[in-house]
């Protein structure tokens, strides 16, 4: 990921409502959510949801597909991995102990051993 990306990607994500929705929509997973149910979940008018939501998609931390009269958003996850690579790209220098307490803290106890 280039460093302009990057920007994006953490300007997209410095506003609380974008940060909740990206949240939300990582924790549905891969089957995604109607604009309709995030708009309602997060307490949020759907047009300004859309601009949120569309400012997470140009940052390359969401997609969408219509189906029918709905939209449908999901993390892209690829995006999201990418932007966490850029961060630990350089990281303690190679520290084993350090990159197995990133991986732990992400979930992944596994890769940590």
């Amino acid at each position: 990921m280039e460093i302009n990306s990057a920007t994006e990607a953490f300007a997209a994500l410095s506003q609380e409502t974008r940060l909740r929705a990206f949240r939300l929509l990582v924790r549905a997973g891969p089957a995604g959510l109607p604009a309709g149910e995030i708009a309602r979940t997060l307490g949020a008018a759907p047009s300004t949801l859309s601009t949120h939501l569309g400012l997470l998609q140009r940052a390359g931390l969401v997609s969408s597909e219509r189906r029918s009269r709905q939209v449908v958003y999901r993390a892209d996850f690829d995006g999201a991995g990418a932007l966490m690579r850029f961060l630990m790209e350089d990281c303690c220098k190679g520290h084993k102990t350090v990159r197995a307490a990133v991986r732990a803290a992400l979930g992944d106890e596994a890769a940590a051993a």
